[in-house]
């Protein structure tokens, strides 16, 4: 790992502005990727890879879609294809013959789940990491519950737990202590750490981790307190009920693009921030951290990709230094909500601030340091 890791602490105590603390941790003997430090769970792992296997067959296969694969991937990958599409068949046509085809709008099945996606990852990017995680900004009650029934949506962990494990993660950022370390490699930060018990050194840091604004949240409290029982029902009772109930859809193309297309799709643009937005793109901000600037993390998650930037500065409710319309609509949609009374004291790292120290810590690759980038920024 880089011996100097460091990114900005985040407990709700000491969050400063531009203050980024160093942390500097060792570590005897580097695992690969594929070697467990700790006991391996199971039960995530089979629940995790069926889920998987089981959307990849939907993904290829599905009437909508299936052409639009075959026409484009023809050329090369036809044979590829097919002997996928014939492997998924052997295993899954038990379960597929259960379901009954009908004339469905497969277009319309499809557009439904992805606008569930964004709506359900607003409650994740606005709710649980950047007002929650972050305090970047304050909502009124009535935001502040809506943002949990959207991030109670997206079928992961508890609020307490995520924003525990977030705050944990810039604190300790890349180190022994960080849930998913992404020196351990790609396939670690993307999913692995989801497969094994936390190890010692992260569970003694998280307990460290100042969570009394969380504790003293009565929004917080009563999702969490029901927890096992809202979260399934709002991620996927109620996400195949509507489609079903309301616009007469088919029972089982909805299951398939709301559980078996949109929830591994959410879960993998989230995971997409810890992986690919830790190893792939530019640090223009400070070059001496492995969190980068990427784009097409970005573009799927409504803006969490400017990733070296925000964790330079964490508590930049923006989470980014350009105006809305640069793959940040979540920024856009914060601006909007503010307008209308439901969230204030927005927090915003200054201009200057943020030219000082890119040209100071920077790889050379911000916009202020080519004039055409510059001007591009300024029409904005």
């Amino acid at each position: 790992m880089p011996p100097n890791s460091s990114s900005a602490a985040v407990n709700a105590t000491d969050l400063k502005d531009n203050e980024i603390t160093p942390i500097e941790m060792t570590s005897k003997n580097k695992l690969r990727w594929y070697e467990p430090e700790t006991k391996i769970l199971w039960v995530n792992v089979i629940f995790i890879v069926t889920l998987h296997v089981i959307s990849l067959y939907y993904f290829i296969t599905f009437p909508y879609t299936e052409h639009k694969i075959l026409l484009v991937w023809s050329e090369y990958f036809n044979l590829i294809i097919i002997l996928l599409k014939y492997f998924f068949f052997l295993i899954l046509s038990k379960i597929n013959k259960y379901f009954f085809f009908s004339g469905t709008n497969y277009p319309s099945v499809q557009y439904t789940a992805l606008i569930t996606t964004y709506i359900h990852g607003f409650g994740i990017v606005a709710g649980a990491h950047r007002l929650w995680a972050h305090r970047s900004y304050k909502a009124k009650l009535p935001f502040r519950i809506i943002l949990a029934l959207c991030f109670f949506s997206t079928g992961q962990n508890s609020i307490f737990n995520w924003v525990r494990d977030h705050r944990v993660h810039h604190k300790y950022t890349d180190t022994e202590a960080d849930p998913h370390d992404s020196t351990r490699g790609f396939w670690f930060s993307h999913v692995g750490w989801l497969m094994i018990k936390k190890k010692d050194e992260v569970r003694q840091r998280g307990r460290g981790i100042d969570m009394t604004d969380i504790l003293e949240d009565p929004v917080v409290q009563f999702f969490d307190r029901y927890f096992s029982i809202i979260n399934p029902m709002l991620s996927f009772v109620v996400p195949v009920f509507i489609p079903v109930y309301f616009f007469n859809q088919s029972l089982k193309w909805t299951i398939v693009t709301q559980i078996f297309m949109r929830y591994p799709w959410l879960l993998n643009i989230t995971w997409s921030v810890n992986s690919f937005a830790h190893m792939f793109g530019y640090h223009s901000y400070d070059k001496s951290i492995r969190p980068t600037q990427n784009i097409f993390v970005s573009f799927v998650t409504g803006g969490e990709g400017w990733h070296n930037y925000h964790h330079v500065f964490p508590w930049d409710y923006k989470a980014n230094e350009f105006k809305s319309f640069w793959f940040n609509p979540t920024s856009l949609y914060l601006d909007m909500f503010h307008k209308l009374g439901l969230i204030y004291d927005l927090r915003r790292a200054t201009p200057d601030h943020i030219h000082k120290l890119a040209e100071r810590k920077g790889d050379g690759t911000h916009h202020s340091q080519h004039k055409f980038s510059q001007k591009a920024v300024d029409c904005s």
